[in-house]
């Protein structure tokens, strides 16, 4: 690692429910390094903070020298959570930690400044300081993939709300006759347009059209119920028909979506991560073709739609930034 470098260094820390990787991450927003360690959420407290320890103590023996140019640790834990204090409140997938303190405790451990937020706030921190984003005030970012979550960003810094919870965009209601969130509420953006409830949309299409969707069908081995999101937007781009159809209409949900988003913030760019973006970005331009039927903004087309830096690494970029953010 050259000197530049190591002038200014942070660890980024991405919780998930069965992983947690960390990453050195510079002041240009490059990552460094990175490992991956086991999560142990179905245990308790203590658990959960010493898999969080072993990534950092993991990717630190990795790069001796290092310890000593860092700048702070960013995570990216799950929600929800309080940013503002670092408390992590009542995450569903992480069931180890409860009203847990965790900026608080890694910072005993390390002696840095730690930040916690949710995943898709601190990915598109990391989209306005070093990626898509760069040169925009006023961002509004998405990531889609087996849920929708969202972020807001305003001249470098996230939109938390009042409370720490504004931007759970991915809760929009599109439909409320729609079919049930995870989250509870019926007819969200993510019930209709996450990864997984494209490939239900195009398997629901498969049964109903006997004869039809043969390349997508050839994917899945023959098995409607094999139908994943990947065989979907590869059949898609062999031109199946039932999967065109089934990106089609994501297509327009999403379109529909994004126009609320448009008439309620106006933003200067609209970035996509996710894994899911990568098979949907060849329609973005469909997407903002669409978006004056679905928007008041006579000016919505002005808006760049644009696929992020950051994609399976957005966690750890994400929360690089954090960190970056708080040095300036």
């Amino acid at each position: 690692m050259s000197k530049a470098a190591q002038d200014e260094l942070y660890i980024g820390v991405d919780v998930g429910g069965t992983k947690v990787a960390a990453g050195l991450v510079d002041q240009v927003g490059e990552i460094q390094r990175q490992v991956r360690q086991p999560m142990l959420s179905d245990r308790d407290a203590a658990a959960g903070l010493a898999a969080v320890r072993s990534a950092i103590d993991a990717l630190l023996d990795r790069n001796p020298g290092t310890a000593a140019v860092i700048r702070g640790i960013g995570i990216c834990a799950p929600g929800p959570l309080d940013p503002a204090t670092g408390m992590v409140i009542n995450p569903p997938n992480v069931t180890c930690w409860r009203n847990y303190p965790l900026s608080q405790e890694v910072e005993k451990i390390y002696r840095v400044k730690v930040r916690i937020d949710n995943d898709a706030n601190a990915a598109a921190l990391a989209e306005a300081r070093w990626g898509a984003g760069r040169g925009y005030r006023q961002i509004f970012y998405a990531t889609v993939g087996t849920g929708i979550g969202t972020g807001i960003v305003f001249d470098n810094h996230v939109y938390h709300g009042r409370t720490g919870a504004a931007g759970e965009g991915g809760h929009n209601t599109i439909d409320f006759r729609g079919p049930r969130c995870g989250c509870g509420k019926p007819g969200c953006i993510e019930a209709f347009a996450c990864g997984p409830a494209i490939a239900k949309r195009a398997r629901a299409k498969l049964s109903e059209r006997t004869g039809q969707g043969a390349a997508l069908l050839e994917l899945a081995g023959g098995s409607i119920e094999n139908v994943t999101t990947e065989m979907v937007g590869r059949a898609c781009a062999a031109g199946d028909p039932v999967a065109k159809e089934a990106i089609d209409e994501t297509v327009e949900l999403l379109s529909i979506w994004l126009g609320n988003m448009i008439d309620l913030l106006d933003p200067d760019v609209i970035i996509m991560g996710g894994g899911v973006s990568g098979m949907l970005s060849p329609f973005f331009a469909e997407i903002r073709n669409r978006l004056p039927r679905w928007c008041i903004n006579s000016r919505c087309q002005e808006i760049p739609l644009l696929q992020a830096r950051y994609r399976a690494d957005a966690g750890i970029a994400g929360g690089a930034a954090l960190c970056a953010q708080e040095s300036r």
